[in-house]
């Protein structure tokens, strides 16, 4: 009986699964119908383009991820990264080579990992500030990381002068477009893996991981349960402003240079990664598998849409109702469970 009961329900699951994950599912069947419409979609070119998209903008979403986990935001993301590789760029500039546009033209070259060091460091005093912020002064994390983003965007034009950023060091730019094995996999997807496993391992195995979940379920049940409600949001927002940081830096070294517009809106796809992956904007529930499968379909609807000769105005609008609907069908899932 129970098991004739199980075949009975399976069709049910399924459609359940498919609704669930309605948009991933779409955007899958558009991928496959633009690779027999443009078949160089699956070229070897394409395929590089895609995973290096998907890596840096994974390593960003990872970091918001900790915030909505935490039914928080972080809207500071993208102008923290665009910070992180103006300072890439500003630090690792080529001495050798006399340009007028050279910020310290008489410093001497530093080493690529120190400057990492030193973007990762800046990175976190600014997370630990946003931590601070909406733990210790219970200002709204919309609030919080929406003024921390509009004064990130301040000093990095005052620093910069407004000014682009190029001519920057080869060791520092053969980090992006150098390759393992193959003309496909690129350090920068290396180290997105790397961060993907760390991640996975904090979020599943470690005590920070089950605060997070526990504060995102339920915040005062969690502070009575005895979980350092604070110090664990601070915590979260000091990570997150670190992967911006290491993301800011592989964009200046994959692009070869850098402005203060760079990373501008990678939030938003960032929010929008987390969400069609399975990441809950009400907080408690995602799983880095499914940020980086939900980063990587929506990179593959804006490259389909490029292939499909959409035009930019018009990918906007796709990418805007994309977002709408993933957090409308997330918002639906939670009432249902209430």
């Amino acid at each position: 009986m129970q098991r004739a009961t199980n075949q009975a329900n399976w069709p049910r699951k399924i459609v359940g699964l498919l609704k669930d994950n309605i948009i991933i599912v779409g955007i899958i069947i558009l991928a496959v119908v633009v690779s027999f419409l443009r078949p160089n979609f699956l070229g070897e070119s394409n395929i590089r383009n895609l995973l290096g998209n998907t890596a840096v903008r994974f390593i960003i979403a990872a970091g918001v991820s900790g915030a909505l986990i935490t039914r928080g935001t972080d809207l500071s993301a993208g102008r923290v990264a665009g910070f992180a590789a103006c300072i890439s760029a500003i630090l690792l500039q080529n001495r050798e080579k006399n340009v007028s546009g050279n910020f310290y033209p008489e410093m001497g070259q530093l080493p690529v990992i120190l400057v990492l060091l030193i973007v990762l460091a800046i990175c976190a005093v600014i997370g630990i500030v946003n931590g601070t912020v909406i733990a210790y002064f219970k200002v709204p994390p919309f609030i919080a990381t929406l003024g921390m983003q509009t004064l990130v965007y301040g000093i990095c034009l005052v620093y910069t002068g407004a000014q682009p950023l190029g001519n920057l060091d080869p060791r520092f730019t053969v980090l992006a477009r150098g390759f393992v094995l193959n003309p496909i996999v690129s350090y920068p997807a290396l180290i997105a893996l790397a961060v993907g496993l760390y991640m996975w391992f904090l979020y599943n195995k470690m005590r920070h991981g089950k605060y997070m979940y526990a504060i995102g379920g339920n915040e005062s049940a969690a502070e009575v349960a005895g979980v350092s409600v604070n110090m664990t949001k601070v915590r979260v927002y000091m990570l997150a402003a670190c992967l911006y940081g290491l993301c800011g830096f592989l964009i200046a070294s994959r692009s070869g240079g850098a402005s203060v517009n760079t990373a501008q809106g990678y939030e938003l796809e960032a929010i929008a990664g987390c969400t069609i992956g399975g990441v809950s904007v009400n907080g408690g529930v995602g799983r880095i598998s499914g940020i980086l499968i939900g980063v990587l379909v929506f990179e593959v609807l804006k490259i389909a849409m490029q292939f499909m000769g959409l035009k930019s105005e018009f990918t906007y609008i796709v990418q805007g109702l994309v977002i709408i609907i993933a957090v409308a069908l997330d918002l639906r899932k939670y009432l249902a469970k209430k």
